[in-house]
Order: C-alpha cells, then sequence, then structure tokens
C-alpha cells in the first residue's frame, strides 16, 4: 500500500471519528420536547398562556359540562388543559379538549411531581372564575345586548400616560350615548376603590370573595354614593356607561367613545395586580345577563344557565332592590 492510500484512509478515519463525535454531542445536547410537569412552573400564574385566558369559542361551556359528568373539578380541567395546550408543539393538540383518560393521566403526575405548582395554578384558574355571575353591562329588554360591541383589544397598545399595553376589555356603546348603558357587577364582593383616576375617570373596584379584582373605568356617574368597603351582590347597578378620563381634571369627558372598560386582575407572587383577559369570559357571561326596561325602570336578572329569574324595581331612582319574588324553570 502506497503512503498516499495510507495518508487517505488515515484521513477518512479521522473524519468518521469527528463525525460520530459530533452525533454523540447533538444527542446529548439536543432539545428536548418540554413535557406537561417540565412546563408547570411556580409562577404559571404570571406567564402569558394563563392571563391570556384564550378558552376559544364555547370552550367554558363545555369544561363546566365535562365537570359535571366527570364529577371533577371545573378549575382542575381548565388548568390541565392549559398546560397540555402550552406544553403541546402539535396545533392540533391545542384544538381540541382532554380526553378523560389524559385528563386523569395528567392531573395524577402533576399532583404527584408537583403539587405546590399545581395547586397554586388551579387556585388562579379559581380566584378569576369561581365568582362570575353576570355581563357588565345590562341588556335592554327589547334589543338584547345588540346595541355593544367589542373585540379583543387585551394588550393592545396605549399611549395615554406613556407606552402600554391595555389591559382590559373595551365594551362599546354603537350609539355612543352618554349614561345610556347600566353597568352591573358580574360578582358579588366589596368595593376597594372608588372615585377618579386619570386614566380610567370615574372607576369602581370590586374584590370578589374568591380575590379576583374586577376593575370598572370611565363610568358616567355611579348608581349611588358608595364607599369603601361597601358590599355588592352580583347584578348590582353600580354605574352608568361614560366616557370620562384621560384628564388630571375630574369629570372631564369626551376624549374618546362611550364605552365600559373592564378589567379583571389577580395578585400573584411578584404583582400585587397582575392583569388577565376578560374577553373569552364576557363571551361566555353574554347569556347571563341583567336586562332593563328604561321606560317602566323595571330591572330584570336572567341566568341562561341557571334559569334565575329576579325582578328588580327603581325605588326613588336611586336604589336598587332585588323583590323577592323568584322564578325557577
Amino acid at each position: 500500500m502506497g503512503r498516499k492510500q495510507l495518508f487517505g484512509r488515515q484521513m477518512i478515519m479521522i473524519i468518521l471519528i469527528l463525525v460520530e463525535i459530533l452525533l454523540i454531542w447533538l444527542l446529548i445536547h439536543r432539545e428536548k420536547p418540554v413535557t406537561a410537569v417540565d412546563w408547570l412552573g411556580a409562577y404559571a400564574t404570571e406567564t402569558d398562556e394563563f392571563r391570556a385566558m384564550d378558552f376559544g369559542a364555547g370552550v367554558l361551556e363545555e369544561v363546566h359540562r365535562l365537570a359535571k359528568e366527570w364529577d371533577e373539578d371545573v378549575y382542575s380541567i381548565l388548568a390541565a388543559q392549559m398546560i397540555y395546550e402550552a406544553s403541546s408543539a402539535e396545533k392540533s393538540d391545542k384544538e381540541r379538549l382532554l380526553s378523560y383518560r389524559d385528563y386523569k393521566k395528567l392531573t395524577e403526575q402533576l399532583r404527584e411531581e408537583k403539587p405546590v405548582e399545581w395547586t397554586k395554578l388551579v387556585n388562579g384558574f379559581r380566584t378569576i372564575l369561581a365568582d362570575i355571575r353576570y355581563f357588565p353591562v345590562a341588556a335592554d329588554m327589547e334589543n338584547g345586548l345588540s346595541g355593544l360591541g367589542y373585540e379583543n383589544g387585551w394588550g393592545d397598545a396605549r399611549t395615554y400616560g406613556g407606552d402600554r399595553r391595555h389591559e382590559g376589555t373595551d365594551i362599546m356603546d354603537n350609539a355612543n350615548v352618554r349614561g345610556s348603558y347600566p353597568i352591573v357587577s358580574i360578582s358579588d364582593g366589596v368595593i376597594e376603590h372608588i372615585g377618579w383616576l386619570e386614566q380610567g375617570g370615574y372607576r369602581i373596584g370590586i374584590r370578589s370573595p374568591h380575590g379576583a379584582y374586577f376593575y370598572y373605568a370611565h363610568l358616567s356617574h355611579y348608581a349611588e354614593d358608595f364607599v369603601v368597603g361597601q358590599p355588592i351582590a352580583a347584578g348590582q347597578i353600580i354605574g352608568f356607561m361614560g366616557d370620562t378620563g384621560y384628564s388630571a381634571v375630574e369629570g372631564t369627558v369626551g376624549n374618546f367613545p362611550v364605552h365600559l372598560h373592564m378589567g379583571i386582575y389577580l395578585e400573584t407572587d411578584h404583582y400585587d395586580e397582575l392583569s388577565v383577559n376578560p374577553y373569552y369570559i364576557l363571551k361566555y357571561l353574554e347569556n347571563c345577563t341583567v336586562s332593563y326596561a328604561k321606560e317602566t325602570h323595571l330591572w330584570y336578572s336572567f341566568s341562561e344557565r341557571s334559569r334565575d329569574r329576579r325582578w328588580r324595581y327603581n325605588y326613588g331612582g336611586n336604589y336598587w332592590y332585588p323583590m323577592s319574588l323568584l322564578f325557577r324553570n
């Protein structure tokens, strides 16, 4: 064998060895797929996936149905579904709900390997969703919610007061008439903040029993002389839709169209108030409305899901009391 042939063989052997070393290194350091357990960290309620509350059309209704069918906790199903979608690389997996078998397998693994993180995430969903009862704008008895419009604008850019992100959903009065639509409390709760804010105008913030903070801004006026610490009932009228705000001067109106800015917040490990997206929650609540007839000042609360009906009447124009008459189908 000539020297050139020997040298050639040696070079081939060296190249093969180097390729083998490279393959071994790639196998060791390859990016491993993120598992559901890997994804769930200590601060899951601060992630974009949780804050987006991206349930999609009809998902909350379907999860409530499954919770009854499976005899499982609604908020555990939602938490498992979010982790499943967030940790999946397949788009098709993000477009279907977990089966009962997959749900049980996943939750058993999470409870065993990350019990603290799992409980914290489930309680995050419970905080936001456990107390919601009514859509925050009362519906006209004749036209329902047809005079309103809103889009998924959470996270959109805003510039008043500096560059920032929109932390809520704007429910617009298509007729743009100040004071026309009554605003009702989504949940039971206690008034935590009330009064004028430069950005929010006349606003009211209500803390629900499970800890969610519901923020109603740009009101034209309040339904009564509320005070901090005052209890509020779900469906109670708290004010009227307006266009106040974007000014340090109290009472300023007209800087934007008439609408309700609806914000939902929770407290996390690093934030006293961290916003979540209200859009899909509002979509879910569209069938749970307090309705009204302007001519008679008669108010009627109706939940399509619970089939609860309650009449409310305006005594003296300032206070709204639930009457004792309750119909159930």
